[in-house]
Parts: structure tokens; C-alpha cells; sequence
């Protein structure tokens, strides 16, 4: 993305800030001056990302654990149920197969985007205050702290005026992809280690340009930086490794366009760049080859991705058109994506022409001409292996037909490399306004306020939430362990499904202290073992959910019974447990008891043990 040629009009190279250094000694406190006014500054936009974050999540702040994102509230159950197995590491209670959910055969945490570093890393919130109030936390967290360190990195590597900066943030943490995956999709919104990378890359290709030293390349920031990429790269493995891929992919696109619009830094710093990348990609291969074999190969764990990319295809036509979780949407525009949390290429007519004339305007620097290269090809393979216009597929194959089928890329949905274009579209703006504010006439006036009014539109309306309904007191109270040990498998019934998972918020709130049976994960059993969204549905909880949907009460014969028993002794079960407000409770109870005998009640529950 970089070179040592200055990125912003102000910016220097590292070895010119070390040659002047010693002279600009004499103006110490007018430096340190301007220095605490600039903190000041940075810290007053933190402020206001956090705000703005707050403002958008607000509705589930009133009560974290009542309450829920009203547009993907079955997701939203699945990362609090997540949240809620990763902080058993904090009690030395974790693995990467648990038998949390989907007893006896259990669920691989590294095939699920179960953001497993996040989870630890808040196990205390967790445990102290329930995995609803840290999904809230991170949902605030995510947002902001994208922002945030985009911020830091347009200010610090592009040196951009702080203006600049912080427009080119706000489009990064809260365009309107962002504002859309953060209904529920944690694992998505997570990229603040995003710009840590990009640094990262920046700071190894600048160590390894011998012009950029005095006496060559820089080896000890060459090793320092490829030590710290293969860190950062690990780190964001455990929190969501579709935002690497994306990010991956990204970087490959532009360090070729980058390479071909600046020769000369190719050929001086490629021998160097290139032996901190392989150093970086040997260290933290040695951390991930043992967690990545267990994703794909190891119990439980699939090789393949399980969404059709026809499928999840961006509209090209949703382009050009405002999110409907924009101030200036429509909601009849929900109907060119999947669903409300991939909102993910709606930037509007407005902000694109503005951002084509502002690359027309920087001319052909080479960060430029990356960023351009990047937008095109990552755009034109967010729709996916045919293109569709306004609903309608066409017969025009899309770039992303070359790389559909392949090992890996099979895992990323085709609309989400759109999240890409965020940042990348924010850094063109962020170098147009820079280079306004810091010239004189009409363009620095003019570049400002026409990207803050490509953006306006794009300012997002708080995500609506709703009510959910409270757990039963047999859950919160711990009254569950008069019926099974901790450890043990607790079946709820109905049981839980990837379109109804909400009984797996009762092993939430107990913070996953139980197991369950079945559930919403991914596992190997579709057919011939690959990817697929929940189990097989044994006959007894199939028999349970269709009298939970229609009521009634069928007679169970003997064949049932002996079912039920080979099911629950299948499961490892210890008790059935159903809430006495569940649903066609009276139907569920009398089936109950047909199978398996008189209930026994304890707080709020009807229980049996198996």
C-alpha cells in the first residue's frame, strides 16, 4: 500500500524525521504543544466513534438479556451461546470439540465462526454478567473500534489531516456493510486488527527498501514487522478468518497494482519484502497448522463451505442504491440482498461518483492506483458466478466463476468482498481531502464538502431491536442441577434447531455449565459428509417438534417408547426438561409422559429423568 516516497503532502520519509530530529529540539515545548493538542484531538474522535456506536446498539442496552436484534435474532443466540462456551476457558473448561451442543458427537469450534479470542478475552464480562450483555459490548466494540484504528492508521502511516482521516474512518467502522453484518455476525464487524495489518505490511515493504535506509535495508524492523504480522494474523484466525481472507485477497490485489505503477520500489525492495513475508508466514504457520488441520480434518470439523455462491451473490444493481439501515434508504431495496445483515454494497450513486472523481483528481500515485485496482476486482467478485441486475440472473459469468470450487474460497460468501471496498474507497477520500485541506482555491472548499455529502446519505439509523421472552427460573435460578450434573447432557424440549435455537439459551445462562442435544452449528453431515447447518433430527425430538408446531397429543406406542429410551441413552441424557410457559405445553407434557414416564416438577419446569 506504501512506499517510502511520502503518501500525503506532508508526509516525510522515517529517515528524514531521524535527520531532523536533533535541530527541532530547540522548539521542544512548541512541539509538545502541538503534540497534546493532537492527542486531544484523536481522543475527541474516539469519543465520538463510541457515541456513535452506543447510539446505533441502544436498544439492547436497556436490558442486554430481554432484549435482542429484532432483524437476526436466531444468529444473535447462536454468538451468545458461542461467547458463553469460549469463557469456560477462563474456568480451564475448554476445547476446540465441545460437547456442549450436538451430544455425543459434539461441535468443532474452529470450523464454526465461533470468535473464539473475543470470547476469551471477555470470559470475565461473561461470566460476571451473562454472554447477552458481551455480545452487546462487542457489537458496540466492533464498530468503534474499526473506526478507531482506521483513524490511527489514515493518521499515523498516511499522515493525513485529521479531517480526512476521520471521514475516511467513519465510512470504514460504519458504512453501511458494517452497519448491516452487525446484526449478529460478530465475526464480521471484528476488523480492528484490520489496519494493524495493513501497518504492519506497510512498515516490512518500507524496512525493506534500501533506499529508505542509510545503509540498506532495515533487517531488525524487517524481522520486528514480519514478528508482528505473524501475530496480528493469528490473532484475527481465532476472531473471524473470513475478514483475513478478505483482507488477504485484498492486499494481493493491491501489492500487484502497487508493484506495476512503481517499478523502481519493486525491484529494490521485492528480494527483502518477500523474505519477511515467507518469516512471517513460517511463525505463524507454526501457531495455526495444528488449530487449521482441526478445522478442516479433525473430529467433526468439514473441508468445504456450505453456501451457494449463486446464492449469496451481490445485486449489481445494490450498488448504486442506499441501505435500507441508511437515514436515506428504501426499504424496498431489501429485496436485492439475502437479508437485512448483508446490506453489504449499498453505497449509493452519490458516494461512487464522488469517489471516481476524487481518483481521477489524485492522478496516478501509486497508492491510488492500488486502491482503484483493489475496489474494481474486489467489487466484481462480489457478484458472484453469474451476475444479476434487479433480481434477474443473466447469462454474463462474473470473475468469481474462477475461483468458485477452490479449497478455502468455497468458505466466504461472494457479496461479502464488498466489506473490502470500505476501507478502500475510504483511503481515495481520505487522500483527496488531505491533499484539499492542504492546498488553497476552490478544491479546499469544494473536495471536502462534496465527500461529506456523498456520505450523508449513508448515516445509519439506529438497528432495531424487540423483546425477547425471559427464561425460565428452572435456567437463571440453577434449579437445573437438581435434574443434571454440570457436564452432563440437559435435553429441552422442544429441542434446538438452526431455525428455532432459542433453547440454547437456557445452556447460555447457565454459561454452557451443560450439554444439549442437536442444535444450530455446522458439521459434516450433509450428504457424503459435507458441510451442513445442524444434525440429522433423531425420531424422538422429530416426534417432539411437530407436537411444539400443531399441538395435539398422539397416542405413543410401545415402538415410541423404546425409541425415546435408545434416543435419550444415545444422547448421554440425563433429564428431559420442558418449560411449563413453552408453547402447546399440555400436548408436549402428556407425549412426555407417554414416553417416558410421570413428570417430576422443579421451579418453573416439568422435568424427567432419563
Amino acid at each position: 500500500m506504501s512506499s517510502t516516497a511520502p503518501t500525503a503532502p506532508d508526509a516525510v520519509p522515517d529517515q528524514a524525521v531521524v535527520a531532523t530530529d536533533r535541530p527541532a529540539r530547540r522548539l521542544r515545548p512548541a512541539r509538545l504543544l502541538a503534540a497534546v493538542r493532537r492527542r486531544r484531538t484523536d481522543v475527541t474522535v474516539a469519543l465520538i466513534f463510541v457515541a456513535l456506536a452506543g447510539w446505533l446498539t441502544h436498544g439492547l442496552w436497556p436490558d442486554p438479556a430481554a432484549r435482542v436484534l429484532a432483524l437476526n435474532p436466531e444468529d444473535q443466540a447462536l454468538y451468545e451461546w458461542f461467547l458463553a462456551v469460549d469463557s469456560r476457558a477462563l474456568l480451564g473448561d475448554f476445547d476446540l470439540l465441545t460437547g456442549r451442543l450436538n451430544a455425543p458427537d459434539g461441535v468443532n469450534l474452529m470450523t464454526n465462526t465461533t470468535v473464539i479470542a473475543l470470547g476469551v478475552l471477555f470470559a470475565p464480562v461473561t461470566l460476571l454478567l451473562g454472554a447477552p450483555v458481551t455480545f452487546a459490548l462487542l457489537a458496540l466494540a466492533n464498530l468503534a473500534g474499526t473506526a478507531i484504528a482506521w483513524y490511527l492508521l489514515f493518521t499515523r502511516v498516511l499522515r493525513a489531516h485529521r479531517l480526512a482521516a476521520a471521514l475516511g474512518a467513519v465510512l470504514c467502522g460504519f458504512g453501511p456493510g458494517m452497519v448491516s453484518q452487525t446484526n449478529s455476525h460478530l465475526h464480521m464487524t471484528a476488523q480492528w486488527l484490520v489496519p494493524v495489518i495493513v501497518w504492519l505490511v506497510v512498515r516490512l515493504l518500507r524496512a525493506a527498501d534500501p533506499a529508505g535506509g542509510v545503509d540498506g535495508p532495515d533487517r531488525r524492523r524487517m524481522v520486528s514487522s514480519a514478528v508482528g504480522l505473524a501475530a496480528a494474523v493469528t490473532a484475527q484466525v481465532f476472531v473471524g478468518e473470513e475478514v483475513l481472507f478478505l483482507c488477504a485477497v485484498t492486499l494481493l490485489v493491491m501489492a500487484v497494482a502497487y508493484a506495476v505503477a512503481d517499478r523502481n520500489l519493486a525491484r529494490r525492495a521485492l528480494p527483502g519484502f518477500a523474505g519477511g513475508m515467507a518469516l512471517a508466514t513460517g511463525l505463524a504457520l507454526l501457531v495455526l497448522a495444528w488449530p487449521l488441520w482441526f478445522q478442516f480434518a479433525g473430529p467433526q470439523g468439514v473441508a468445504d463451505g456450505m453456501f451457494s455462491p449463486h446464492y449469496f451473490s451481490a445485486d449489481l444493481r445494490s450498488w448504486w442504491t442506499i441501505s435500507p439501515l441508511s437515514v436515506a434508504g428504501d426499504d424496498d431495496a431489501a429485496r436485492l440482498t439475502t437479508g437485512p445483515a448483508e446490506y453489504n454494497t449499498f453505497l449509493g450513486l452519490p458516494l461512487l461518483l464522488v469517489a471516481a472523481a476524487c481518483a481521477l483528481w489524485l492522478g496516478r500515485r501509486p497508492l491510488v492506483v492500488a486502491c482503484v485496482a483493489g475496489t474494481l476486482v474486489t467489487g466484481a467478485l462480489s457478484l458472484g458466478p453469474r451476475v444479476v441486475v434487479d433480481g434477474e440472473r443473466t447469462a454474463v459469468p462474473g470473475p468469481y466463476a474462477l475461483l468458485s470450487g477452490l479449497p478455502v474460497v468455497d468458505g466466504a460468501l461472494p457479496m461479502r468482498f464488498a466489506l473490502a471496498v470500505l476501507p478502500l474507497v475510504a483511503t481515495l477520500l481520505v487522500l483527496a481531502v488531505d491533499r484539499a485541506l492542504r492546498g488553497a482555491g476552490l478544491a479546499r472548499r469544494l473536495v471536502p464538502v462534496a465527500v461529506g455529502v456523498a456520505l450523508l446519505p449513508l448515516l445509519p439509523t439506529p438497528l432495531p431491536t424487540a423483546a425477547r421472552p425471559p427464561l425460565p427460573d428452572f435456567v437463571t435460578g440453577g434449579h437445573w442441577r437438581q435434574c443434571v450434573e454440570p457436564g452432563g447432557v440437559l435435553v429441552p424440549v422442544p429441542l434446538a434447531t438452526p431455525k428455532q435455537p432459542w433453547p440454547m439459551r437456557w445452556a447460555t445462562a447457565a454459561d454452557a455449565a451443560f450439554g444439549m442435544p442437536e442444535g444450530f452449528f455446522i458439521g459434516p453431515y450433509g450428504r457424503g459428509g459435507t458441510a451442513a447447518m445442524g444434525t440429522y433430527p433423531r425420531p424422538t425430538s422429530a416426534l417432539l417438534a411437530e407436537v411444539g408446531r400443531r399441538g395435539g397429543q398422539p397416542v405413543v406406542d410401545d415402538g415410541q417408547r423404546r425409541q425415546a429410551a435408545e434416543d435419550a441413552d444415545f444422547w448421554g441424557a440425563s433429564c428431559v426438561a420442558l418449560a411449563v410457559d413453552t408453547p402447546h405445553a399440555d400436548s408436549l407434557r402428556g407425549t412426555l409422559e407417554q414416553l417416558y414416564g410421570p413428570a417430576t416438577r422443579i421451579a418453573d419446569a416439568w422435568t424427567w429423568r432419563v
